[in-house]
């Protein structure tokens, strides 16, 4: 059977992925975790979870636990003034130990960042966002610099 505008490879692919999704997808139904990043997913907003450098003003500064999450070498070679470095895959087992206003999570550009507050709004610490950017955007628009 050829399809319009396929080949037989991408036929085939197409097919595999169907067959393979399938059962990923009614599975994710008894799967607590997935369930849990659907809920989340469901009712986040395009905001939700995200702090711009220019919103970081020195209210927002003072009030807030800074979080560096990259790894040691780079927190001692540069960070935020106060920051405290928890790495990136090591905050969702370290949740517990943050205080309860607004934690702050940077790496460079925010990637590693957003993984991180992605893992821990799931887990229900809705008080945890990302420096949108990174501390490159930090230095270029933040509000506040001690």
């Amino acid at each position: 059977m050829m399809l319009r505008g396929f080949t037989g490879k991408s036929v085939s692919m197409a097919l595999a992925l169907a067959v393979g999704v399938y059962p990923m997808v009614s599975a994710a139904s008894d799967d607590p975790v997935a369930e849990a990043i659907i809920d989340y997913m469901d009712f986040a907003t395009y905001e939700s979870g995200i702090i711009l450098p220019a919103q970081v003003d020195e209210s927002v500064f003072a009030a807030a636990t800074i979080v560096d999450t990259r790894d040691a070498a780079q927190f001692d070679a540069e960070h935020i003034p106060g920051a405290i470095n928890i790495e990136w895959r090591q905050l969702p087992g370290q949740l517990d130990a943050l205080p309860d206003g607004m934690v702050i999570l940077y790496c460079n550009k925010g990637s590693l960042s957003a993984q991180a507050t992605f893992a821990a709004r799931v887990m229900g610490y809705e008080n945890v966002v990302v420096l949108q950017g990174g501390l490159d955007e930090w230095r270029n628009s933040a509000a506040y610099r001690p």
